[in-house]
């Protein structure tokens, strides 16, 4: 069934480009839009692009501090290293004109938001957003500015009063939570691998939320090498019935697709076809539980050209109720397209050859898995405050 789907966009969001050298290359989003076009699926009816505009200082500020604002600024006039806001580290080096850039990212995310929330369509994505890192003060993880968390304080700032947050990046979504760890109005739900084995180190169970908001932020630490089948029953096992139970007015996701098995910077060892059964879920409870209003973006993701492109574009084709066959074969154009760019050989087929099969958690915990036990502990972390019996 054909969705309305609306797509914040401008050429200009490849200009968030920290350099050649570093990881989160914006080729992996120039890759996503030619494949997705050449598929046919930013044609599907239903798909309209929105105009997008580089978000205000005044906007800025619903979520940053305005010294840090001024200090992008001025790093981006004179490349010049910020130590006291992070800004010219190897993770977050500076670049000209960087705040525009990144200004221009956090507009796109709030249009997609502004989009969902007028009513105009029931989904809206921002491939280029999804930078969950950066904080308040500073730069963090490859992010600048947090358009994520802008626009949920947009959402908020316009009166809605529960917006759920749900993270499907191989990182902790960490500047969003702590941005909204004590509002009770926002559920802010992170799967990633343990912060025992990756950047930044945080996302335990027991983050669970401040005062007054105990049991809206939820973290699912997952073991490295977890797999389709584990990542899945663990999805199933927390998001669904938080949802349920929360009840958002709008739906925010985040689409890293770094916990994909050839990312080089993590260690879950997800599929392609595992990760389009993700997005297939969440757009059924957007669907359920939100009244279908639902905000997409993307995120991490470094395996630039096997991974990243695929991804996004089975994502782009679920939210807008394309159904691309998994079997597709990858358009002759856009394998061109990837050689002259990158050099690298592209993939032929828009799957992995998996079938993303699990057994729900309901069925049985395993109290030697480590995986059924990073389940229980987030459920009994989180569960009870929501009013929802933890135990099978």
């Amino acid at each position: 069934m054909a969705c309305s789907l609306h797509v914040a966009w401008d050429d200009g969001l490849t200009a968030y480009d920290f350099g050649p050298e570093h990881p989160l290359n914006p080729v992996r989003v120039e890759l996503t839009m030619a494949l997705a076009r050449g598929l046919g699926v930013l044609d599907a009816p239903g798909v309209a692009f929105t105009p997008v505009e580089p978000a205000s200082d005044e906007l800025l500020k619903l979520i940053h501090e305005p010294a840090y604002i001024e200090a992008v600024k001025r790093a981006g006039r004179t490349l010049e290293p910020d130590e006291a806001h992070y800004l010219g580290t190897p993770d977050n080096p500076v670049f000209a004109n960087m705040h525009d850039a990144a200004a221009l990212v956090s507009g796109a995310s709030v249009a997609a938001a502004r989009a969902v929330w007028s009513g105009a369509t029931p989904h809206a994505v921002n491939i280029a957003g999804g930078l969950h890192h950066a904080m308040p003060g500073h730069a963090w993880g490859f992010c600048v500015y947090n358009d994520a968390s802008l626009a949920i304080a947009w959402l908020l700032e316009q009166g809605a009063k529960r917006v759920a947050y749900v993270d499907v990046d191989v990182h902790h979504g960490d500047g969003v939570q702590a941005m909204f760890y004590d509002d009770p109005r926002v559920m802010t739900i992170s799967l990633h691998e343990s912060p025992l084995t990756l950047f930044p180190g945080t996302g335990r169970p027991a983050e669970t939320g401040g005062p007054g908001a105990e049991g809206y932020s939820v973290n699912v630490a997952l073991p490295a090498g977890t797999d389709d089948a584990r990542w899945l029953r663990a999805f199933d096992a927390i998001v669904p019935p938080l949802l349920r139970e929360f009840q958002p007015e709008v739906l925010v996701t985040q689409h890293g697709a770094d916990a994909h098995a050839l990312d080089p910077l993590a260690h879950l060892m997800l599929s392609l076809d595992g990760q389009r059964r993700v997005y297939s879920e969440l757009h059924r409870l957007a669907q359920e539980t939100a009244g279908g209003r639902w905000v997409l973006l993307g995120g991490g993701g470094y395996e630039l050209v096997q991974v990243v492109p695929r991804a996004w574009t089975h994502l782009l084709a679920e939210a807008c109720g394309a159904g691309l066959d998994p079997e597709s074969a990858t358009p002759d154009e856009w394998r061109r397209f990837v050689r002259e760019r990158t050099d690298d050989v592209p993939p032929l087929y828009m799957t992995d050859g998996r079938t993303a099969e699990f057994t729900p958690f309901e069925a049985g915990f395993d109290p030697a898995d480590p995986v059924d036990q990073a389940i229980q502990a987030t459920r009994r972390a989180v569960f009870p405050s929501q009013g929802i019996d933890p135990s099978l």
